[in-house]
């Protein structure tokens, strides 16, 4: 969710937020907000898919470093009604002009997973919501009478008692010798005191400014001004204007359905259908009363949900998956499948003269389809097409081995059945296992996935770096390090080759949609670390190096252990 010019209207108030000193407390973070916020960071590479787990260290060490604890909630699910898929597809098409012009502002596709697996090896408590976070962050603080850490600017609305701390004045790099983190701290009690207003109708104002689920502007309900008619066409209103008028005329109220009651007046409706705005008004306004959550006992006991306390969308979703979706160890995509709705596929930076690099691992996900659905259904799906956005409906697949299995009962399905699934999905046997370390098991059996179905068909020295790559992070992993390889991370950054780039990207979706399947089917291969399988950096200075002449010896050189490595990847690869 989010207001419209809410946060800088807010900031332009001045008195509102108030300066604070931030430490010793709790707080519930906005995952996938701070997530965005830290990835977004000057210091990170983003052309060539970013290397930001870094900063993630460094965010969470600030605060331990002044006496927080933080506890991260990210987004699962969402609304089911799909009120917000327009906002999220208009996102999506916002994207592809980003990737075509090789661009800042694309997250990678498997920074969500390296995202959580850092949390993880740090013991930052976290959760993955089964619907719509903000309800369970806010519902969370609220319990837990602290304050909310995000950049979403919805929680400017929701009446936290202990606040909000807007992540842009959160400076935590400036976490002082006194262990405390300068801030801004905002309450509901300061807004409406500085308005004048009645807190409860803080969520009627959200609704008529107008956010992802309700716009009346574009329902065809403009605003009436100070003579009571529409504002004239030859003056447009500042985002502030707006936003005071609507105050103003919001503190003669002091209750919600009041309010409501005289919206009439306000909005200018002509023939439109006054009933569909109150509808829309209230349905906007129900987004920001805190429900109780159900993710307290997850972090106080580790269990999952209580299934009689999810809403009733959720219903479709087996019992033994709800702590697994909790803990983040399954895709949360996985809901929308079930619920039967749309599902918007990642935009990446590619050659957009090019099919899109999800094609390449569509045939993986028409299996998870498969095992989630059953065969021959259909799922919508909405990808790019040359510079556009499209759907297209992606058929459930089964491979013979999975004939018999049962989505409610698939944890408990024999492991050499589930292995033979993934197996079979990516054409392999398991003899291409041997000689690897059991956590390259699967990042080697998806390179060879890649390596026949990618287009165009990548040349050596691209499998080469991506092999490379893989050796350089088991080293790290092992916490050794080459220094001809780190040295080419520390070099400047070069503007990525545009085909090198969508090569890697159809390498990463094979990757993201395999980890997704072997998730599904509960781990029968050891899940890898993310944070060590791909970096963008480095592959890109390594394709460079490779095509230049350099040989993948001359690199390993340094480390006997790494060549036999990398030539038992290789060979694996070749013989399989």
């Amino acid at each position: 969710m989010g207001i419209q010019g809410l946060t800088s209207f807010i900031d332009h108030c001045g008195t509102i937020v108030k300066y604070d000193h931030f430490r010793n407390s709790k707080v519930v973070i906005d995952g996938s907000n701070i997530f965005h916020f830290l990835y977004f960071n000057p210091s990170v590479d983003q052309q060539h898919g970013g290397d930001f787990e870094d900063q993630v260290c460094k965010f969470f060490k600030a605060l331990r470093d002044c006496g927080i604890e933080p506890y991260v909630i990210i987004d699962g699910g969402s609304d089911p009604t799909d009120k917000k898929f327009e906002t999220l597809r208009k996102r999506a098409e916002s994207k592809i002009d980003t990737a075509n012009m090789l661009s800042k502002g694309l997250i990678p596709t498997l920074a969500r997973q390296v995202f959580k697996e850092v949390l993880s090896s740090l013991g930052v408590p976290f959760a993955q919501a089964l619907s719509e976070a903000d309800q369970e962050i806010a519902s969370l603080a609220q319990r837990w009478k602290c304050p909310v850490l995000s950049n979403d600017n919805d929680f400017y609305i929701f009446d936290i008692q202990a606040g909000f701390l807007p992540m842009s004045h959160f400076k935590w790099q400036n976490a002082s010798v006194q262990n405390y983190i300068p801030c801004k701290l905002y309450t509901t009690t300061s807004f409406c005191r500085h308005f004048n207003i009645n807190r409860q109708l803080l969520p009627v104002f959200a609704a008529i400014a107008g956010n992802d689920y309700v716009n009346l502007d574009k329902m065809g309900f403009p605003f009436r001004w100070k003579d009571n008619s529409p504002m004239e066409p030859n003056r447009k209103p500042s985002n502030c204007d707006k936003k005071n008028s609507l105050l103003k005329w919001l503190a003669s109220f002091q209750e919600k359905q009041e309010a409501l009651d005289n919206v009439h007046l306000l909005i200018g409706h002509g023939e439109n259908n006054m009933d569909a705005a109150l509808q829309a008004l209230s349905q906007g306004i129900e987004t920001y009363q805190i429900q109780p959550g159900c993710l307290e006992r997850f972090f106080n006991d580790g269990e999952a949900p209580d299934p009689g306390l999810l809403p009733d969308h959720l219903s479709v979703l087996p019992d033994w998956t709800l702590l697994p979706l909790t803990k983040g160890t399954l895709p949360p995509y996985m809901i929308y499948i079930l619920q039967l709705r749309p599902v918007i596929q990642g935009i990446q930076v590619e050659d957009h003269s090019l099919p899109s690099g999800n094609i390449t691992s569509r045939p993986i996900r028409q299996v998870f389809y498969g095992l989630l659905l059953g065969e021959g259904r259909e799922v919508e799906e909405y990808d790019r097409e040359g510079k556009n956005l499209t759907s297209s409906k992606v058929k459930a697949i089964l491979p013979s081995a999975a004939q018999l299995l049962q989505l409610d009962t698939l944890d408990q399905a024999p492991h050499s059945v589930r292995l033979e699934v993934f197996l079979v999905t990516v054409g392999v046997s398991q003899s291409i296992f041997k000689g690897l370390p059991p956590q390259l098991g699967l990042p080697v059996a998806v390179t060879y996935y890649w390596l026949r179905h990618a287009h165009p068909r990548p040349d050596r020295p691209l499998l080469q770096a991506l092999l490379l790559g893989l050796v350089f992070g088991e080293l790290c992993r092992q916490r050794k390090m080459l220094e001809r390889m780190r040295g080419l991370i520390q070099r400047p950054a070069m503007s990525p080759d545009l085909g090198v780039a969508h090569v890697f990207s159809q390498w990463n979706r094979c990757m993201r949609d395999g980890l997704y399947l072997n998730q599904l089917l509960c781990l029968p291969l050891p899940e890898p670390q993310c944070a060590w399988l791909y970096k963008g950096t480095l592959v890109h200075q390594l394709v460079d190096q490779l095509r230049g002449g350099v040989t993948p010896d001359s690199l390993l050189m340094e480390d006997p252990s790494s060549v036999q490595l990398y030539r038992a990847m290789l060979e694996a690869i070749f013989n399989s």
